[in-house]
């Protein structure tokens, strides 16, 4: 990004992606909705890869804040092996809104977590090869259950715990990224099938955080056509210039426009990244059209 960045007109209440440590975030779920709570957020969606387990603990805990609403999410890594150009040959679908209690939801999800655990221990694998090993580093990160969905930064949290690296995108730079010595390919659900199962379990999806929107129409269309039905304008570390050229292609698509920190937490507190966060009140009333709208196939 090359332009000016946004300066938040007003404290956004809205986030639409954020994760929690049960897939590749930091904070535990209720530590993460405290913290959004505590900076004037009142309409959060936890998107975690590929769990809703996050979602499921909170709202099962009854711990939501007062004045905060929850709306379950997922985020799916989708593959598009025959686009080599795009990066890392994928695009992630957000699924917000889907109901949590969906068998055939959470069959689907399983099933991408498995791929996951296994392309997890083919990464630490290939860096035991590589003379980098971090199994005990892993062991003493927090444990994971069988509902997290595990992923490269984990990977990364251990490289810096080993002293290897310095950062979780020097890790990426260096071994875990498309062409880098550490890297396997990702094996899962394509795009139209993503955005197939997130349709079905009441959610609506939303093509995250693509920059190349204006210049790849191409896939915007197809995906349209398919049944996407958002397109994440508003993301934390947008320009100007890119907020404006991505909301054009949301409106001449059809596209609702969403906006999202997807905070992690790894640089800085949530209440650090909230400050440069702008996501219009706006977004609201054109989301809750469309997922009031949702139709749930089965």
């Amino acid at each position: 990004m090359s332009g000016d960045p946004i300066i938040p007109a007003a404290p956004s209440t809205i986030d639409l992606h954020t994760h929690t440590a049960r897939s590749d975030g930091l904070l535990e779920p209720a530590v993460l909705v405290a913290a959004v709570a505590a900076t004037g957020v009142r309409l959060l969606a936890i998107t975690d890869h590929d769990t809703l387990a996050g979602v499921r603990e909170i709202l099962g805990a009854g711990v939501v804040p007062s004045g905060l609403e929850l709306l379950p999410g997922i985020e799916l890594n989708a593959i598009t092996a025959d686009r080599l150009d795009l990066r890392e040959s994928e695009v992630h679908v957000l699924g917000l809104g889907v109901d949590p209690d969906d068998d055939g939801l959470e069959a689907t999800l399983a099933l991408q977590r498995t791929r996951r655990r296994v392309r997890f221990e083919r990464m630490v694998a290939l860096l035991r090869e590589l003379g980098r090993p971090i199994d005990d580093a892993l062991e003493a990160l927090p444990a994971t259950g069988d509902d997290d969905a595990l992923g490269r930064p984990r990977v990364a949290r251990a490289m810096i715990a080993k002293g290897y690296v310095a950062s979780v995108e020097e890790a990426f730079a260096t071994y875990l990224s498309r062409g880098r010595p550490g890297y396997v390919p990702r094996e899962g659900l394509g795009p139209v099938e993503s955005i197939r199962a997130i349709r079905a379990a009441g959610g609506l999806p939303v093509l995250a955080h693509f920059s190349e929107a204006p210049e790849r129409l191409d896939v915007i269309h197809e995906l349209r056509d398919a049944g996407l039905g958002g397109l994440e304008v508003y993301y934390r570390t947008f320009d100007a210039v890119t907020v404006d050229a991505v909301r054009r292609v949301a409106e001449e698509a059809s596209l609702v426009a969403t906006g999202g920190s997807d905070y992690h937490g790894d640089l800085e507190p949530y209440a650090a990244t909230h400050a440069a966060l702008w996501v219009p009140p706006t977004v609201e009333a054109p989301l809750r059209a469309a997922l009031a709208g949702s139709v749930v196939t089965r």
